[in-house]
């Protein structure tokens, strides 16, 4: 979808003058050698490694019983290494996508190792146990082979991890969430640093994101929704202000430290509208909204889309919220829908005119550099 969007602007700059024409291949043709770009051929290599891992493993599965001990423990090994050599000959051999490939069905291997080795010997432990052991085995594999596709793969176990720690009581068994789930959101993270893998840095956000909601789960309460939204505030100001000591920082990491504080923000105002009581209290969370929405777009608004959509809807949705709270139990339902309409347009109005705002700042930046 970029890739288009970027033949389109450099052809529309060559057709204005702004741009030679005999630039544009080149220009497309550096883009599509980025590891970053999108690449059908590295997603149906990564596909075609979870089939065959996947059939391996369901192979050896139906014929379980009939295979002697010794042979399934030789055999397992032997897989998961096998997987690990090819790895490293691939690597070794500048094929990149043939060896994380081969990464991929080799942690399939080694997960699906550990739950027939747990079976086959009866080894005490329960499945979160299993799950942790496997999570460290794709972090590990992750530092050895510096594998983007491998620490993408451990941010999926981790929430395999919480989920399998969670369906075993749903409840917050010994309190372990509390400190695994942001534990491996720091694996995960450093791992998307060291291999250079900066999409899997959103699951690592997605995974506070759900710890933050479970942790609102079991300790419910206005304090505990306060606390959510202070601390996504404070860590929005710290990746959005221009004077911030972590901005730079912030701002190497792309949109997403930006966008996933500011939606902590949202989440944490949007519980405390659940435990407000009153009418008073209400007007006043609606303000509070307002104002980060508003303070979002002036902060955000022209460099970050995801923090300035959320923010319209935010303002939007808080506006007619208002509506309703306050001059549509007064009106009825018609005029409700007659104010909802009125709001719906005038924050359309509101957005076209920002966006034309932030065109135009865009544009004398571009001039001025």
């Amino acid at each position: 979808m970029y890739r288009g969007r970027l033949e389109r602007d450099l052809n529309g700059w060559a057709a204005k003058g702004l741009l030679d024409p005999a630039l544009v291949p080149a220009l497309l043709a550096d883009y599509d050698q980025r590891e970053s770009a999108f690449s059908l051929g590295r997603v149906l290599m990564a596909m075609a490694a979870l089939l065959i891992g996947g059939a391996v493993v369901l192979l050896i599965a139906a014929n379980w019983e009939v295979i002697p001990r010794i042979a399934r423990l030789v055999g397992i090994v032997a897989f998961i290494w096998s997987t690990y050599l090819k790895a490293a000959y691939w690597k070794s051999h500048n094929s990149p996508r043939l060896s994380e490939a081969s990464l991929v069905a080799g942690l399939l291997f080694f997960g699906g190792g550990i739950a027939l080795v747990g079976q086959m010997y009866h080894l005490s432990g329960d499945s979160t146990q299993a799950a942790i052991i496997w999570f460290a085995g794709a972090a590990l594999t992750a530092v050895l082979f510096r594998s983007p596709a491998a620490a993408a793969v451990c941010g999926f176990l981790a929430f395999v991890v919480a989920g399998t720690e969670w369906s075993d009581s749903f409840v917050l068994r010994d309190n372990l969430l509390l400190w695994l789930m942001p534990a491996m959101a720091v694996v995960v993270i450093g791992l998307a640093r060291f291999t250079g893998a900066g999409r899997t840095r959103h699951l690592a956000y997605l995974l506070i994101v759900c710890w933050v909601l479970i942790l609102y789960g079991q300790h419910e309460a206005p304090v505990t929704a306060l606390a959510i939204a202070a601390a996504g505030a404070v860590c929005y100001l710290l990746a959005a202000l221009p004077a911030s000591p972590l901005n730079g920082l912030a701002r190497n990491a792309g949109a997403a430290p930006s966008f996933y504080s500011f939606l902590l923000l949202m989440m944490g105002l949007l519980l405390l509208h659940f435990e407000a009581e009153g009418l008073v209290e209400q007007v006043v969370l609606g303000i509070a909204t307002l104002v980060a929405a508003i303070a979002g777009l002036f902060l955000s608004g022209r460099d970050n889309g995801a923090v300035r959509y959320l923010a319209y809807a935010a303002f939007a949705a808080e506006t007619l919220y208002l509506s309703s709270a306050t001059l549509g139990t007064i009106l009825g339902t018609s005029g409700f829908f007659l104010i909802s309409g009125l709001v719906v347009a005038m924050v359309a109005w509101l957005v076209v005119r920002l966006e034309r705002s932030f065109s135009a700042r865009n544009g004398v930046t571009e001039a001025g550099r």
